[in-house]
């Protein structure tokens, strides 16, 4: 008869190696709306995603190996792609061009909660008492943050409900390509993985997106935004997917979400201070609800407590 036993702790060298990568992969995936806003002021959602992937793909060539993937593992690797770039990413960034940077980042910090329940649901790891308040929490976080960013300013440029939203969406998608990415790296290896994820990711985008806006701008692109492009694909996209997946293959997937919560904060940090963005103060209360709720969740220790199939 199967016993569940709480896990446990055995490689404490291993844990701290997939802690270490969750946490590069948050300070760079925190750079990801910055970025982004920034080539969003001369090109198309669909284009400007484009082009992050284009970038992030080069460097994955050098790195493939067969991965021998069986069927099964293909067509769940191709459903955690098609969910993971094309779906993903142009929901959330159609979401930041109708939003703030700073908004924007402050919902993402939503995830690490959405992650403890998708866990708990989909995987052997269950929430407690302690989970359940920092998901009502987090929920009363988002809604602060929901109703100040209702209108948007005279200038088109403030917070909308419509891309806060959005960015939550692609939230919920982003969970799939989590837990299959972490189902397949339990016989495979995080960089083949990561790798022919991004690649046949970005061949499904590239196919919807030349479809429907045509081919990506070539002319009139000022170098800012091409440097712009390139760190995000190579930074945000290539390295921190990497990082991530090298991450969760180490430690349980509930418990690495705590590090998403560099990402919120440094990105409404650089939309405050560099892009001189505005919180009032119901996104100020509302963002501090978001990352105190994932912080209790994931860094106590009791708010999920993974269990094993013996």
């Amino acid at each position: 008869m199967p016993s569940i036993a709480a896990s446990s702790v055995k490689m404490p060298t291993r844990a701290l190696l997939g802690y270490g990568a969750c946490a590069l992969a948050g300070c760079l995936w925190g750079t990801g709306f910055f970025f982004g806003k920034i080539a969003l002021a001369e090109m198309s959602v669909g284009h400007m995603v484009l082009y992050r992937f284009l970038f992030a793909c080069p460097p994955l060539l050098f790195l493939l190996k067969w991965p021998g993937f069986s069927r099964r593992d293909w067509s769940l690797l191709l459903v955690a792609s098609f969910l993971g770039i094309p779906v993903q990413y142009l929901l959330q960034f159609w979401g930041l061009s109708l939003t703030t940077v700073s908004h924007a980042a402050l919902m993402v910090g939503t995830m690490p909660v959405i992650l403890a329940v998708g866990a708990s649901i989909f995987t052997h790891e269950r929430l407690d008492w302690t989970g359940w308040l920092a998901l009502a929490g987090s929920t009363a976080g988002v809604s602060m943050i929901v109703l100040g960013g209702g209108h948007r300013a005279a200038s088109g440029r403030g917070p909308s409900l419509a891309g806060d939203l959005l960015i939550v969406v692609s939230l919920m998608i982003a969970l799939a390509w989590v837990l299959l990415n972490k189902h397949l790296m339990q016989g495979h290896s995080p960089m083949a993985v990561t790798a022919y994820g991004l690649l046949s990711g970005t061949a499904m985008l590239a196919v919807w997106v030349v479809f429907r806006d045509g081919l990506p701008p070539v002319h009139g692109i000022s170098v800012k935004a091409w440097l712009a492009l390139a760190a995000s694909g190579l930074l945000c996209n290539a390295t921190a997917m990497l990082l991530w997946n090298i991450g969760i293959h180490r430690v349980p997937a509930s418990r690495a979400g705590v590090f998403l919560n560099i990402e919120p904060a440094l990105g409404s940090i650089l939309g405050v201070k560099l892009l001189g963005e505005r919180l009032g103060p119901l996104a100020w209360v509302g963002g501090g609800l978001i990352l105190a709720a994932a912080i209790a969740l994931t860094s106590g220790g009791k708010g999920v407590e993974e269990v094993v199939v013996e």
